[in-house]
């Protein structure tokens, strides 16, 4: 187990952790300052794929919270890296936001409804049955498909609502297939991806997040891992769990209190 003061880069998740909603958690703004004190870069990691990162900093900046766009990774930029390795300039049939379509956009790739070479299935708030109708149908006819990420739920203050990973099961009654690779958080492409990024090797790094098989389950890439128990995961949780965290802290404020 790494200590804590010898991470030299943090990676922390938004949703449940950072905040909820439209409301800051315990520590969130003393962590990040903290880290800044210290010269400690942090990134916020997050796997939805509904937005863009700079959606995501105009959010934290109306929070409180000064930062620039390039510190916020999607699982939806992450989706786009790995595809344009796999086949640069490739047409997409894509189930997802505008925001997720532009992000696919800006890294040269075509949007079709026709012969795509790849169906990429997002975090979508604007699925309409047509969308997932036509997903079905590529998927059943074997087009490689890739999912942003596997959460099953997207918390909010009032309650959670459906996420990727709801709609991959849907898929998978209608099909038979799951996705051939599923790219955020706790799968090895985000973290690949994280570490070319900030140009570090991934036993430096530290996830914080609230989700055990996400967050926490991405220990397995061989990441350090904080479970903050601010949102969808509670203590009783961790008892027969097989993703157990480096360190369990009861939010941000308490990890703030340790790391001091």
């Amino acid at each position: 187990m790494k200590p804590l003061n010898e991470i030299r880069c943090f990676l922390v998740d938004m949703d449940g952790t950072f905040y909820l909603g439209d409301r800051l958690l315990p520590g969130a703004l003393e962590f990040a300052e903290l880290m800044r004190s210290r010269g400690v870069p942090f990134l916020f990691l997050t796997n939805n794929s509904s937005k863009k990162n700079s959606q995501y900093a105009e959010k934290l900046r109306r929070l409180g919270l000064e930062i620039d766009a390039s510190q916020i990774f999607t699982s939806g930029e992450a989706t786009a890296i790995y595809l344009k390795r796999e086949k640069p300039g490739a047409r997409l049939y894509v189930v997802g936001t505008p925001a997720l379509e532009s992000e696919l956009d800006a890294h040269g790739f075509t949007r079709t409804e026709e012969n795509p070479d790849y169906v990429v299935l997002g975090f979508d708030t604007t699925v309409t049955y047509d969308k997932l109708w036509k997903l079905c149908d590529f998927v059943r006819a074997g087009v490689p498909y890739i999912a942003t990420h596997p959460d099953l739920n997207c918390p909010t203050e009032n309650g959670f609502m459906p996420d990727t990973g709801a709609f991959i099961r849907l898929v998978e009654a209608s099909t038979g297939r799951l996705p051939d690779v599923v790219i955020g958080k706790p799968n090895a492409p985000i973290v690949a991806a994280v570490s070319d990024k900030v140009g570090l090797p991934i036993e430096d790094m530290a996830m914080i997040g609230d989700r055990l098989y996400t967050d926490i389950a991405l220990g397995k890439t061989g990441i350090t891992t904080i479970l903050v128990l601010s949102g969808e995961t509670k203590q009783e949780d961790l008892v027969d769990s097989p993703f157990q965290a480096d360190y369990v802290m009861r939010d941000l404020a308490d990890l703030v209190e340790h790391m001091r």
